[in-house]
């Protein structure tokens, strides 16, 4: 039997040991992607039925209240870190790291790229353990314009004011990066 270098050997062990943590984290991002999509959906739900209702000011009653409960329903269920942001937010200021991924996010939507196709993860550490970081865009629809355009009803308009003082989430187009999914995990 033939002796290897140690030198061979090393990139070997190197290989087996980061496997697990490679397979782990292949299972996050798709973690990941399931949680933004379950999240998207049943918030999409909610507001087409109060759209339905009671149009954009019920509305904007769904994403003040049930937004935020199905993200720590989400992040409890997945023991994972789940919100929305945004550059121009309404309710949730990106972190620092968020708001690089959001101007990268918009420069690719400029450059041509399908904002509702854009995505971004990556492992950090993080209290000296690596965790998974992954942003899911989120395209401006003609139907969010009803609340994030430049022309808003006046009803709609006070609602927004009442519950976001601070708000800067309007001026939209159809088309336009709103935010983002965002969702921090432990590997």
């Amino acid at each position: 039997m033939s002796k290897l270098p140690a030198m061979t050997l090393l990139p070997l062990a190197l290989a087996l040991a980061t496997a697990p943590v490679l397979a782990d984290e292949a299972a996050k991002i798709d973690q990941a992607r399931a949680i933004a999509k379950e999240f998207g959906g049943t918030l999409k739900g909610e507001l087409e039925k109060a759209m339905k209702a009671g149009g954009p000011v019920a509305a904007i009653e769904v994403c003040h209240s049930k937004a935020p409960a199905i993200a720590k329903d989400l992040s409890a269920k997945y023991r994972a870190e789940v919100h929305r942001t945004s550059l121009k937010p309404r309710a949730t200021a990106p972190q620092d790291w968020e708001r690089e991924v959001l101007a990268d996010f918009d420069a690719r939507r400029v450059s041509g790229e399908d904002p509702n196709a854009i995505e971004f993860h990556q492992v950090v550490e993080i209290d000296g353990k690596p965790h998974l970081r992954y942003m899911k865009a989120i395209g401006t629809m003609p139907v969010c314009l009803n609340c994030h355009g430049t022309d808003i009803k006046p009803e709609v308009k006070a609602r927004l004011e009442a519950l976001y003082p601070e708000d800067k989430a309007t001026g939209y187009k159809a088309g336009e990066l709103r935010g983002a999914f965002s969702i921090t995990a432990p590997l």
